[in-house]
C-alpha cells in the first residue's frame, strides 16, 4: 500500500466498499495511462477473486480483434481461476454464465471481488455485450451481498454512456464511481521523492508542462539525468519511447482516432478554442450527433474542456484543448523528424521554448485553479473561470487578458500567468498595459464589481516603482499546496 502516491480517497473508498454488507457495482475511470488498474491492483491486493482484461481491439498485425477472439480470452481467464469445463462459451450471455458457477463453486469465501479491466474492449460490434452483462448483474449479481464488480477503461465515454448514464437494463446499477483524475503538482513532486528523482519546483512544473500528471509518463524519467536529458531521451532520442505515444493513446481510447485527431490538432493551434460550428466548417464535420458525441467523448477522457469566454453567451460556447502532453507532442513532436537527438537540451534558450514555457504554465494554473482561489483566499466563493480577449482593429487596441475569475462577491480577479527564473518585474511599458486591460474590462462589468489585479508567476513579485500594479500575488509554492 505505501507504493501508491495519493490516491487516498480513493483508496479509502474501495476499502469501505469493500467491507460493505450488500452488492456493489463499482466503475473506474479515467484517461489511459493513469494508473486505474494499480490503483485496484494495490488497494485490493490480495483480495481479487477474478480478473480478466478486455484484449486491446487493434493487435500487433492491425488487425480486429473481435467477439471470438474476446470470447476466447475470456474463457482463458475462467481456466485460470479453476473453471474445469473444456467447451468455450459460444456468446457473452453463456461466459457470464460460465462465470456465476465459477463464482458459486469458491466455498467458504466472504466477498468476492470481480474485476473487470478494459471493458470497453470487450463490446466489440454485435457482440450483445451489454445486454449479456444486463443479465449477469440483473439476473444474479445484484442479489449476491458478497459480490463486488469492479469494471474498468480508458474509454470514459463508453463506461458514462453504456454503465453510469445507461437508459437501459442497467440504469442506475452501478452503485459507485471512481474517475480518477492527472497527478497534481504536489503528487507529482510526491512521486518524484519516492523514486529518488531530485528536481526543483521549477523544473516538476516544466515536467507537468510536458508529460502532465500522467504517472506511466513520469515513471520513464530517470533519477541520473537532467530534465532536459530526459525529454530527449523520452521524444527525440532514436527509440524515443513516447515518439508513437500520442497515436496508441488516441487507438486505445477512441474507436475513430482519426477523426478525433484531427479535431485536438485544430484546437491545438488557438488557446482560446473553437466554437462547435467553427470545427464543423474548418474539419468538415457536419454538425450533428456526430460531432457531438466525439466532442463528448474528449471532454470525458479529460482531453478537452468547454466554457463560455467571458461576455459571450451560452450559444457560444467554446472546446479548448487542455491535455499538456497532447499539446507539447502536436507542436514539438508530430511532423518534426529532426536528426537532432537532443533537441530539447540544445534548445532550452531558445525563443520559440521559452515562448512556450510561458503559454504552458497558463495551462498549468488552469488544471490548479482549486489552489490558486485558495491561494487567494476564495475557496468557499462561488466562481467562473475563463479567458478574455477583445481583437484590435485601426480604432482600438485589442487587449488579451490570460484567466478571469468572475466571483459571487462582487469581485474579479484578473490575473496574469507569467513564468519566469526569478522574480518577475514590472516596468513602465507593462504597467500601463496592466492598466489599460483594467481600463477596458471595467467597462464590461456591473458598476458594483471590484477588480483585484492579480499575478501568477514562479519565485514572486519584485519590489519597484511599478509593482503596485498587482493587488494579488501567487506563486508556484502555492499550486503545490
Amino acid at each position: 500500500m505505501a507504493t501508491i502516491i495519493g490516491r487516498k480517497k480513493e483508496i479509502a473508498e474501495l476499502n469501505e466498499l469493500y467491507e460493505s454488507d450488500r452488492a456493489q457495482f463499482v466503475a473506474v475511470y479515467g484517461r489511459r495511462r493513469i494508473g486505474k488498474t494499480f490503483l485496484i491492483d494495490e488497494a485490493l491486493k490480495d483480495r481479487i477473486t477474478f480478473r480478466h482484461a478486455g484484449m486491446s481491439p487493434i493487435n500487433d498485425l492491425g488487425e480486429r480483434n473481435m467477439i471470438k477472439e474476446q470470447l476466447h480470452n475470456f474463457f482463458f481467464s475462467l481456466q485460470t481461476h479453476g473453471w474445469k469445463e473444456k467447451e468455450e462459451p459460444a456468446s457473452w450471455t453463456e461466459a457470464f454464465v460460465m462465470l456465476e458457477k465459477l463464482l458459486m463453486s469458491m466455498k467458504g469465501q466472504g466477498r468476492q471481488v470481480v474485476f473487470m479491466d478494459e471493458m470497453p474492449w470487450m463490446d466489440t460490434p454485435r457482440s450483445n455485450f451489454i445486454s449479456a452483462l444486463e443479465y449477469f448483474w440483473n439476473s444474479w449479481g445484484c442479489h449476491r451481498d458478497n459480490l463486488m464488480l469492479i469494471v474498468c477503461g480508458s474509454a470514459t465515454s463508453w463506461i458514462l454512456n453504456n454503465l453510469i448514464n445507461n437508459h437501459g437494463g442497467l440504469y442506475g446499477r452501478v452503485t459507485h464511481e471512481i474517475c480518477l483524475s492527472p497527478f497534481t503538482l504536489s503528487e507529482c513532486e510526491e512521486y518524484y521523492e519516492a523514486k529518488g528523482i531530485r528536481m526543483s519546483r521549477y523544473d516538476i512544473v516544466q515536467a507537468y508542462m510536458i508529460l502532465g500528471g500522467v504517472p506511466f509518463y513520469l515513471d520513464y524519467l530517470r533519477k541520473d539525468n537532467s530534465l532536459a536529458q530526459n525529454i530527449d531521451e523520452l521524444f527525440f532520442s532514436k527509440k524515443a519511447k513516447l515518439r508513437d505515444e500520442l497515436q496508441r493513446l488516441l487507438s486505445s481510447v477512441f474507436s475513430n482516432p482519426e477523426e478525433m485527431k484531427k479535431i485536438i490538432t485544430l484546437l491545438s493551434t488557438k488557446r482560446a478554442g473553437f466554437t462547435r460550428k467553427a470545427i464543423s466548417e474548418k474539419l468538415g464535420i457536419t454538425t450533428g450527433k456526430g460531432l457531438t458525441e466525439m466532442l463528448k467523448a474528449l471532454i470525458a477522457s479529460d482531453f478537452v474542456i468547454k466554457y463560455v469566454p467571458f461576455g459571450m453567451s451560452k450559444r457560444d460556447i467554446h472546446y479548448k484543448l487542455i491535455d499538456p502532453f497532447c499539446k507539447f507532442y502536436l507542436k514539438f513532436v508530430e511532423g518534426h523528424d529532426t536528426l537532432d537527438t537532443e533537441f530539447w537540451s540544445n534548445n532550452q534558450t531558445s525563443q520559440s521554448i521559452i515562448s512556450w514555457r510561458g503559454l504552458a504554465f497558463e495551462d498549468v494554473c488552469l488544471n490548479h485553479i482549486d489552489k490558486i482561489k485558495a491561494a487567494l483566499g476564495i475557496s468557499g466563493v462561488i466562481t467562473t473561470q475563463s479567458a478574455w480577449a477583445i481583437e484590435g482593429d485601426d480604432d482600438k487596441q485589442g487587449t488579451q487578458i490570460d484567466l478571469l475569475i468572475n466571483r459571487r462577491d462582487n469581485v474579479v480577479n484578473m490575473c496574469e500567468m507569467k513564468f519566469y527564473s526569478d522574480e518577475f518585474e514590472v516596468n513602465e511599458g507593462y504597467y500601463r498595459t496592466i492598466y489599460r486591460r483594467i481600463d477596458t474590462l471595467m467597462r464590461q462589468l456591473p458598476k458594483r464589481t471590484s477588480i483585484h489585479s492579480t499575478l501568477i508567476t514562479t519565485y514572486g513579485l519584485k519590489y519597484g516603482k511599478y509593482s503596485g500594479c498587482f493587488i494579488k500575488v501567487v506563486t508556484i509554492d502555492d499550486l503545490f499546496k
